[in-house]
């Protein structure tokens, strides 16, 4: 890991947090009594992704409950979380596979890895939500971004909640489906009833603005959910919500760039967002084939080569245009 990256975000304490107090380890669930939302927020699918486990642990110690619907809050993958090392951080992604591609049923049913077994636990929690927040941070130092899937009525959220400036358009990955596309939740609007998700990358796994990004997403999220009243979640949590952001880009991915194999390399160290002017740019080299730009002004989101081998996704291409 390069001088640059270094890690600065200490792995928080989960204590007596990650027994739960719904009979699955990691997953705490909280009912106001009042119509409303089933909501979910998510953290640790990726065991070295620490900012969600902060925010989650934030709302826990803060005594945070819905003052309408209900809540749950799921520490995802535990055991990849047990072997965090700052040092070696990438090494504790996940165990056997990553756990943010297994979400099919015929994948999660097969049962034959701690990925797909812990997912299997998370399953029926994640089939009553209404509402889902998935808590993630990245690879490379990058501005947050705000991931909506490709449904029109998760965009919109993006836009109500203000922030952050990013939001990416996308179908996801060809290695596997994303947790917040599983079910319904991947559905066309006219058949998804009220069912929301978004996914949040905070910035560098290691960077600690990213905590703070994870505090702000969350109670934007639970505001526009009715979870809680904006009056409340300021005074239960002071501090969390930071400036809107002065205006949103929707970043529209057009396709991806799939790694050959581990050898993929980019022609400069490229962090994300970068909006390269002009198409048949090179910006890259895939086992000996160039990779070049589609069209002018092509925004690169999420590049990185750390997790680079056959089938996985090193970077996205999109356009870009105002909310």
């Amino acid at each position: 890991m390069s001088a640059e990256l270094k890690f600065e975000l200490p792995a928080p304490d989960l204590g007596a947090w990650r027994t739960g107090n719904t009979g699955t380890e990691g997953v705490w669930h909280f009912d106001s009594g009042q119509p409303g939302r089933h909501v979910l927020i998510s953290a640790l699918i990726h065991g070295n992704e620490l900012c969600g486990a902060w925010a989650l642990k934030g709302l826990l110690d803060a005594g945070f409950r819905p003052e309408h619907g209900t809540l749950t809050l799921a520490f995802c993958n535990l055991a990849a979380f047990d072997t965090f090392d700052p040092h070696n951080h990438d090494a504790s992604r996940f165990v056997d596979q990553d756990m943010n591609r297994q979400w099919s049923d015929e994948r999660i049913d097969a049962g034959d890895t701690q990925e797909r077994r812990r997912a299997a636990q998370l399953r029926p929690f994640i089939r009553q939500a209404d509402w889902v927040l998935d808590i993630h941070s990245m690879h490379e130092p990058s501005a947050p971004l705000l991931l909506t899937g490709i449904q029109p009525r998760n965009l919109t959220l993006a836009a109500q909640m203000r922030a952050p400036e990013h939001i990416v358009i996308d179908a996801g990955h060809k290695d596997g489906t994303r947790m917040r596309d599983y079910g319904r939740f991947g559905q066309p609007d006219d058949t998804a009833g009220d069912s929301r998700t978004l996914l949040v990358e905070c910035g560098f796994h290691g960077d600690p603005q990213s905590r703070a990004v994870a505090h702000d997403t969350c109670v934007r999220f639970l505001e526009a959910a009715g979870t809680a009243s904006r009056e409340t979640l300021n005074t239960r949590l002071p501090g969390w919500r930071l400036a809107d952001a002065p205006r949103q880009w929707a970043l529209e991915v057009t396709g991806p760039v799939v790694a050959k194999s581990e050898r993929f390399t980019f022609t400069e160290p490229f962090t994300g967002l970068e909006v390269i002017a002009k198409a048949g740019t090179v910006i890259g080299d895939n086992d000996g084939e160039p990779v070049t730009t589609p069209y002018d002004d092509c925004v690169l989101v999420m590049p990185s080569t750390r997790q680079a081998r056959a089938g996985v996704t090193v970077v996205r291409f999109a356009r870009r245009r105002v909310v």
